[in-house]
Formats: C-alpha cells, structure tokens, sequence
C-alpha cells in the first residue's frame, strides 16, 4: 500500500521545506526565500499609497490656484468706499504687517519687565518696596487668536457636558424625550443675537465682583456658544443612544447589569460614534456663533477685531477683515479635523 510521508519543520533562518507527494514516499525540497521578497513584505512605505495621496492632492491644489487667479482678476474690479478690493497679495501682505506688530509688541513686553526687574533690583538695593505690573499693551492679531480659542473652547465644554447626558436620557427614555423635544425643537433655531441681550443681563446681575482671570465679556460670549452650539450634540447622542441594538439591552438583563454598568458597558459604546458626530457639528456652529457674539459682546477676539478695523476705515482695514475671514476659516476647518481624527482614535476597533 502507498505510503506518503510529510516532514514539516520551521527553521528561523528563512528557508521552508515543502513534501512532493509520490507513489511510494515523499521527496523534500527545500526552497531559500528570497532576501528582497522579506524586505517588500516590511517596508512601510508603499509607492502605490504614496501615487494615490498625490493625486488626491492635485484636486485640490488646483482648485485653490484657480480661486485664487479668479479672485486675483476680479478683485480690481469692485470698487468700495475704502478703495478697490484687495487681491491675494495685498490681504497676504497684511497678514505678515500683523505677524510683525505681534512680534514688536513681544519686544516692548520684554523691555518692560526687564526695565521693570532691574528699577525692583536698585529697589531692594535701596531698600525700598517692589513694585509689579503687568504689561498692558493692546493684544494684538495673534492675542485675540488664542482668547477667540480659549472662548469657543469653554462654551464647547459647557454644552458637551450639559447636552451628552442629557442625550443618553432622552435616548433611553420616550417619555422623557417626548417631553423635551418640543423645548429643544423651539430653541435650537435661536439665533446667538437673540441670546446675546438676555445672557448679557443675567450675567451683569450675577457677577457683580467678577474674577479677573475670567473677564465678564469672556464668560457672556462662552455662554452664548454654548446655548447655540449643544443643540447638535443632544440630538445625536440621542438618536445614538435610541438605536442601540435591543439584544444587546437583552444581554444586559440577563446578565443583571446595573444601570451604571448598562450605560458604560452597553449604550456609550454603541452610541460614540453619534455623540462624535454632534460634537463635530456643535463645535463648527460654536466657532460660527462666536465671531458674532464677540463683535457684540466686545470680547477681545476675532471678531471683536473684524468690528474694530471696520470702524477704523483705514485704506488697510478691508485687507486685514479679509485676512482675518480666511484665518476664521483656516481654524475652523482645523477645529474639524481635529475633532474627526478625536472621533477616528475613540471609535477604533480594539482588538486584544
């Protein structure tokens, strides 16, 4: 009777063995792998990814180079009463004039606490009292950049950790929801002009000794970001929490799991990708609404600033509002990126 026999051994060395059946035995070949097709298996660098991301990029760059030509020719064209509008170059132009009135007001800032160290040191010296000011120059582009920031990211907080739990409920619970959908439904239009007067008397009446790290104008804009932008993120947590599969709250009480456990264990991972999705959208809204609130507001910020060169009507103020829409936009669409790679980390599949 034919026998065939099989010999299977693993070597580190790279070469694998393979058994050639036959009639009455087995004939071991050993094949050596080849050095190059190891070295195509681990390297991370993939020219067909590296094609593809190219092209991708050339849509793109393309119809930026077109907007930017068109805006180009027909910028001359539009007369206002500040002069022609500007072109590329000139808005361009502008946003290097505010990058050097930043970096002069940091060297003003510099001698002054230097000037300032050194009048403390012969104080001392002297015997005489210290004295400690702090620097109160006009905040400049970048400034009102990171106060516009710090702004949208305080209302963004507030409505996340209002509208999310609030979201689970509503998901979990019809009565619930059916009882405050109506609210939701009336408020979530509002416009932040209608919000700004009301939000602008109840805080003048509660922060009668204000702190001064938190500046009233600071806190009556961060409220009016956040009662316009946590409508997004309650509607979509609950609509995530209200599509969880039913077996899986089966699962749950078979297993008798707490109300806690139920929600943590069951409901927000089912429902993360929803409630992302709402804080992508309310953080865009948020960004939006803050740039009105600001110019009413007075809040330093970007819109504050967009308010005070239109005042100013100076023959460089249309180049710097517009420099100044671009960069709102700029953040803008980096705020959502940031969001969407959060949301990308959050919703990844483990696997142990």
């Amino acid at each position: 009777m034919a026998t065939v026999i099989v010999d299977k051994f693993h070597s580190e060395s790279g070469i694998e063995s393979t058994a050639k059946k036959t009639g009455y035995g087995a004939d071991l070949s050993v094949k050596p792998v080849k050095a190059s097709a190891l070295v195509a298996k681990s390297s991370p660098i993939d020219p067909k990814k590296i094609v593809n991301w190219l092209k991708g990029l050339a849509a793109p760059t393309i119809g930026i180079l077109a907007f930017l030509a068109l805006w180009a020719v027909l910028a001359p064209q539009v007369d206002t009463s500040l002069g022609n509008l500007p072109g590329p170059v000139e808005v361009s132009a502008q946003g290097v004039a505010l990058f050097d009135e930043w970096s002069a007001a940091q060297d003003r800032e510099a001698e002054f606490y230097t000037a300032q160290e050194a009048s403390n040191a012969a104080a001392i010296a002297n015997g005489e009292a210290t004295r400690d000011f702090q620097y109160s120059g006009p905040p400049t582009f970048l400034d009102q950049i990171w106060t516009s920031l710090a702004t949208v990211a305080l209302g963004f907080f507030l409505a996340t950790i209002f509208a999310v739990p609030l979201g689970l409920i509503c998901g979990l619970s019809k009565t619930f929801n059916a009882a405050i959908n109506p609210i939701v439904q009336i408020m979530k239009p509002v416009s932040p002009l209608a919000w700004l007067p009301i939000v602008t008397m109840v805080i003048s009446a509660t922060m009668t000794d204000p702190d001064p790290s938190l500046p009233k104008s600071f806190v009556i804009s961060a409220i009016v970001v956040m009662l316009c932008s946590l409508w997004s993120t309650l509607i979509n947590t609950a609509i995530g929490a209200a599509s969880i599969d039913k077996d899986l709250l089966n699962v749950g009480k078979v297993l008798r799991l707490g109300w806690f456990a139920k929600l943590t264990r069951l409901v927000l991972p089912s429902a993360l990708p929803y409630i992302f999705t709402g804080m992508r959208l309310s953080l865009g809204v948020g960004w939006m609404v803050l740039i009105a609130a600001e110019m009413l507001a007075q809040n330093p910020g970007l819109g504050k600033f967009v308010w005070d060169e239109f005042q100013n009507g100076s023959s460089q103020s249309l180049a710097r509002i517009m420099f100044a829409v671009i960069v709102i936009g700029l953040i803008g669409f980096m705020l959502d990126r940031i969001m969407m790679l959060l949301q990308n980390f959050a919703s990844r599949n483990r696997t142990v």
